[in-house]
């Protein structure tokens, strides 16, 4: 075996959430083109027909759940999907998430809820189903990675409910792959600014996007492949020797790099 040889995943099913466009979309191709065979889910169905064809293209089987991946009922399905449609399940990637950022006082607790459901709760509620699955299959590399974000490390004004999130989500890998060592590795990933649907509203703001290329040390705004290779090696034998961890693929940045100009709290 070489060195390149550890970073397939040949054989193995995986699912992946948020999988029609940006990150997840990206991700499920990284990972039929290491060899996995992938469920893919999202809302909608004609962004992840595009996605299944790219599957195909690599030379892996795809199966297409559309769903609200708010409703945990649908989202631990696409554990039994994968296991029924291949008989084995062997990587979950929990990408679905996210939330608009808000000013202090409009984030009401309802708002801080929906994004702690959204961004923590669905991966929990997959990993939950999928894990007896997982533990079913052959031996080998099973894994769980979930898309945290550097704002779940840092701090910055209008991110109150999704870094709380976010944050959450971090430290609830770190928790699960403590309970689910030795059989099953658990990690995240602290993604900084990729270019996804999320900052469409920067894309054609030239000041904004300055912004987040001169305040990132590496000088650009990530691509969604960029994380997509982090998922590849947390979820093949590369990183069989990495659990409980958070990689920081962020371009280098230590703070917030787009100021969204919200005022100071007046009474």
């Amino acid at each position: 075996m070489t060195i390149l040889d550890r970073f397939t995943t040949t054989d193995q099913v995986a699912v992946v959430t948020g999988a029609g466009r940006g990150i997840g979309a990206a991700t499920a191709v990284a990972l039929a083109e290491s060899g996995s065979d992938v469920v893919v889910s999202a809302r909608t169905a004609g962004q992840l027909e595009e996605v299944a064809d790219r599957i195909r293209a690599a030379g892996r089987r795809a199966v297409v759940v559309p769903a609200d991946l708010s409703d945990l009922d649908a989202v631990a399905g696409l554990a039994h999907a994968a296991y029924d449609a291949f008989g084995r399940l062997d990587t979950v990637v929990n990408n679905v998430g996210g939330t608009i950022p808000n000013a202090f006082l409009d984030t009401t607790p309802d708002y801080l809820e929906e994004a702690f459901h959204f961004n923590v709760t669905t991966a929990h509620a997959l990993s939950v189903a999928a894990v007896p699955l997982m533990l079913k299959g052959p031996e080998g590399q099973k894994s769980i990675t979930c898309i945290s974000s550097m704002m779940g490390r840092s701090a910055g004004r209008g991110y109150l409910a999704y870094g709380t999130a976010k944050a959450a989500l971090a430290h609830w890998a770190r928790l699960a792959a403590t309970d689910l060592a030795p059989r099953i590795r658990v990690n995240g990933i602290y993604v900084g600014s990729v270019m996804t649907s999320a900052l469409e509203f920067v894309a054609g703001v030239p000041e904004m996007m300055d912004q987040l290329e001169t305040k990132t040390p590496l000088g650009r705004v990530g691509e969604a492949e960029d994380i997509a290779a982090a998922v590849v090696y947390l979820s093949s034998r590369a990183g069989q020797y990495v659990t409980g961890k958070l990689l920081e693929v962020d371009g280098g940045i230590q703070a917030p790099n787009l100021d969204l100009g919200l005022p100071d709290v007046s009474g």
